[in-house]
């Protein structure tokens, strides 16, 4: 009997402020590591990680929000974003919440690997290297393609309308 391939999953918290000049701002952070260094434009993600099948997606996301953003998520009321599906075949499940972190107080945890790749030398590096507050605008020219759409479901929450449900 062939093997099933166990689907990817990953579920990510968006934090969210309201701001008068642009409606509200987003916390979203840099991705670490060599490969994202030089980059801005699509190098940022929502707070997020993987997770199997023995966790649930919130607490996946409430995990995954405190080691990349090296302090616990805040507390108040999840808004449920969706689900996504990103162009490597993963699907992110996205909560929002309204709280207001200084994203200079953020302590990312790290990761290992080898580098330069073919080196035999393992370096540590930041899961996330940076994390700031960004307008809609700002945010969707930095986040990753597939995580865009999250702005739009958070944006038409604020206006009042449906958000799909997870």
């Amino acid at each position: 009997m062939p093997s099933q391939k166990r689907a990817r999953r990953s579920a990510g918290l968006l934090l969210f402020r309201r701001s008068e000049e642009s409606g509200f701002e987003v916390l979203i952070g840099h991705m670490g590591g060599p490969f994202w260094a030089g980059r801005e434009s699509a190098a940022w993600s929502i707070p997020k990680g993987e997770y199997g099948p023995e966790e649930e997606p919130e607490a996946a996301a409430r995990r995954e929000f405190g080691e990349e953003f090296g302090r616990p998520a805040p507390d108040g009321g999840w808004v449920a974003l969706g689900e996504a599906r990103q162009s490597g075949g993963k699907t992110v499940t996205v909560w929002a919440l309204e709280a207001d972190l200084d994203a200079a107080t953020a302590v990312p945890g790290t990761f290992t690997m080898e580098w330069p790749r073919g080196s035999g030398v393992r370096r540590e590096f930041p899961e996330v290297d940076r994390f700031a507050w960004c307008t809609p605008q700002e945010a969707a020219e930095r986040l990753v393609t597939g995580q865009r759409v999250f702005l739009d479901r958070l944006r038409e929450h604020l206006a009042g309308g449906r958000v799909g449900e997870v």
